[in-house]
């Protein structure tokens, strides 16, 4: 016998294969930091220079001149910038011992101002330590001239070595950045040279029926990544260009290896800027005699960071890089700890990378979730997630905050409704208690009035109906208008939020009339004397009720107009129209702006009636006299 594979066991091993392939990956990553960091940088810097590569293209050089012409021109910018930086650090050491005085004045004016208890419990415990530090003579021990004999310290030394060894001696901690730089560079080259293959070859990594997906993600990773980077460079070499001017105007020394260092360290995220304030802050304090100069640092630094951070990046690449602040800072940690400080700096365009990745590969979109800064829940599905934890307030917060840009329809239509029909959802699939179905609905209700109350109110200061009226005609606003549940609570509070609308657009005889029993709805319906009736019902529950309540409607009041609203319907109108049937309804609905639209035509209809039999009515009556 064949059994059939059990789902869930099925779903377990693909977790535990995810889990197993992340866990490789980064192992992979870890072990193999010597090729994959000169990768990452000549991937990153690459994305960089192609837009002045293709620039220089465009003005009819070919390929290989063109990333020769890139190559030299950044290599003696950087070389140039360097030799001044590496020059400004040997004066620094240089007067290393000239800036000494300075700090010890400082160090012992903070002392003085120290309080006396704490300074002299401070001199005990040094002399107590320095007592305890200080050997004691042995029995057996010699002495000279009645003083304790210490041993003689003794150091071995090396003979002095060659230059060649010397030399060897000195670059060796460089190895290493050297070693990097060089394959960066190869790598790089080769990335620039030969971009269109390696594109083709990622095109064809996705699959034969991937084209189009793999194409727009590229183009999307090259224009985001390139742009962001080159405004990046931009503005972080701005930013230390005008910062070491006016570190050079306030008189700290050394003023191009504090501009340096400020924009190549506001690459880092978070912390880098910091760090590199600290520099020029901690020159001031140790060349100059006050505290004057390191204010004026700190208060640059202050107007500079403010003004870049929340004008000049927003203008120039948006507010965000479309990364979540607690992504960036969990990206940070996670590249310093694999790579050190190049994947600090690299944190930022590899996790947005790895986001493009999830935004267009289905097996990676969960990367997407977690570290872009997109809303991973609509607007309904957060307010319908804080009823279901009873959180009334913050669900009334959600609701006031659609508010600002949108209109109360909107609100209703693409909020409150989409929020009740998952908690029909739930509730028919027995995942949704009594307790949180009777809750969400009370609250619902309540939000409702509560609008509708400020909306009047607002609406009659400002001396303006809320909702664009649908006719200014005495008689089409005196049409009685009843809306009438389908099944259940869910569609009287939908039917209460339109008998709402319409009372706003200027129908006075406009009620919703509350759920009860077939034959009681009806007989509301008679005492009512409505000429219009809209039955609310939210699908897919309702649509039989609905049906079958319109067949009773016409039945026994003919003459009465009736309106089913079928709630966000996902067929369409026309479908809802095919489920209804046309034989018992005058028009289907599938919004509330739909039916507020078809209402409004009908209490047209039914106002043109009474005005054309009112005459006849008169003159039948003159005859009769």
């Amino acid at each position: 016998m064949i059994h059939s594979s059990n789902p869930s066991n099925s779903t377990s091993f693909s977790k535990s294969l995810v889990v197993v392939a992340v866990g490789v990956t980064i192992a992979m990553l870890y072990f193999g930091r010597r090729i994959f960091i000169p990768l990452a940088l000549a991937f990153v810097l690459s994305f960089l220079l192609t837009p002045l590569v293709a620039w220089l293209q465009r003005v009819h050089l070919g390929r290989i001149p063109s990333v020769l012409i890139v190559f030299l021109f950044g290599l003696a910018l950087t070389v140039g910038v360097g030799w001044g930086v590496a020059g400004q650090l040997l004066d620094i050491t240089a007067h290393i011992k000239d800036y000494r005085t300075n700090v010890e004045h400082k160090i012992q004016a903070l002392h003085s101002r120290k309080s006396a208890p704490l300074s002299q419990a401070t001199a005990t415990v040094q002399q107590l330590n320095k007592e305890l530090a200080t050997p004691r003579a042995g029995p057996g021990s010699q002495t000279t001239n009645g003083h304790a004999a210490h041993p003689i310290p003794v150091q071995v030394t090396n003979p002095p070595g060659s230059f060649i060894e010397d030399l060897r001696t000195i670059l060796g901690p460089l190895t290493g950045t050297l070693e990097t730089a060089g394959l960066t560079i190869i790598f790089m080259a080769f990335m620039l040279v030969n971009r269109e293959d390696l594109r083709n070859r990622l095109i064809r990594l996705g699959g034969q029926g991937q084209i189009n997906v793999m194409t727009q993600a590229l183009e999307d990773a090259s224009d985001r990544l390139s742009r962001y980077l080159l405004l990046q460079l931009v503005v972080n070499a701005c930013y230390g260009a005008v910062f070491g001017v006016a570190v050079y105007f306030i008189g700290v020394p050394h003023a191009l290896l504090w501009g340096a260092i400020a924009a190549l360290l506001r690459f880092v995220p978070y912390v880098g800027i910091w760090i590199a304030v600290a520099f020029p802050m901690a020159m001031a304090l140790a060349v100059f005699p006050g505290w004057s100069q390191t204010s004026f640092v700190f208060a640059v630094f202050a107007v500079l960071e403010v003004t870049v951070a929340n004008m000049i990046e927003p203008w120039l690449y948006g507010s965000h890089t479309g990364i979540s602040p607690f992504a960036i800072l969990v990206a940070a940690v996670f590249w310093a700890s694999l790579w050190g400080p190049v994947g600090l700096i690299l944190s930022t365009p590899l996790t947005l990378c790895l986001i493009l990745a999830g935004r267009y590969v289905p097996e990676m979109g969960f990367l997407d979730v977690l570290l872009g800064d997109a809303p991973v829940l609509s607007s309904e599905e957060v307010f319908y997630q804080r009823l279901l934890a009873m959180d009334e307030d913050e669900a009334r917060n959600i609701a006031e905050g659609y508010l600002h840009d949108k209109t109360l329809t909107d609100l209703y239509e693409s909020v409150l409704i989409p929020a009740l029909r998952l908690a029909e959802e739930d509730r028919h699939s027995d995942a949704l208690g009594d307790r949180s179905t009777e809750f969400i609905y009370q609250s619902t209700r309540e939000l409702v009035d509560d609008l509708g109350e400020r909306t009047v109110e607002e609406s009659s200061k400002a001396g303006t109906p809320s909702e664009s009226i649908t006719s200014a005609h005495s008689q089409v606003r005196d049409i009685s208008i009843g809306c009438v549940p389908a099944r259940d609570e869910a569609d009287e509070v939908v039917g209460m939020m339109l008998a709402q609308l319409l009372s706003q657009a200027g129908y006075a005889r406009a009620r919703y009339i509350p759920i009860g029993t077939v034959e009681d709805m009806l007989r509301q319906v008679g005492e009512g004397a409505f000429q219009i009736v809209c039955i609310s019902a939210l699908p897919p529950f309702a649509v039989g009720q609905a049906r079958s309540l319109c067949k009773r409607l016409h039945g026994h009041y003919p003459d009465v107009a009736v309106v089913v609203g079928l709630w966000k319907f996902a067929g369409g109108v026309i479908k809802a129209q095919e489920r209804i049937g046309s034989s018992c309804t005058e028009a289907v609905s599938t919004t509330l702006s739909e039916a507020l639209l078809q209402i409004g035509r009908l209490a047209h209809l039914k106002a043109a009636k009474e005005t054309e039999s009112s005459p006849a009515k008169h003159r039948s009556q003159m005859a009769s006299d």
